[in-house]
């Protein structure tokens, strides 16, 4: 069965993610990722630290270089990730929606579902 890599889009700097989940929108969260582990394709998740805690290591013309965080030029960063072992993409895309739809509307999240590369 194909795994899948989805990633977690955010707006860093906007202050709804530095608020926090509401208790509501966190027992939401909590209830899909027990359903999500219960069905068998949750595989792996987590949150990423802010991107002020980072650094980007970059190979071009023959260089390496590196940059510390925060990377202030990007207004859209990997918040977060899943590893999900799906049928298809449909489902991997449905659970996605899934995941969205728990966040309160004050939030801005996208879902980037890409097919991990086997072999």
């Amino acid at each position: 069965m194909p795994r899948f890599l989805t990633l977690v889009r955010i707006e860093e700097n906007d202050p709804t993610h530095a608020a926090g989940f509401s208790p509501e929108m966190a027992a939401r969260m909590d209830a899909l990722f027990q359903e999500i582990t219960k069905a068998g394709v949750m595989l792996d998740t987590a949150g990423l630290a802010p991107t002020s805690e980072g650094r980007r290591i970059t190979w071009s013309g023959g260089k390496l270089s590196t940059t510390d965080g925060p990377f202030t030029e990007t207004k859209e960063v990997v918040g977060g990730y899943s590893i999900s072992q799906c049928k298809d993409m449909a489902e991997a895309e449905e659970w996605a929606k899934r995941f969205l739809q728990v966040h309160d509307e004050a939030f801005t999240v996208t879902c980037e579902v890409r097919q991990i590369a086997e072999g």
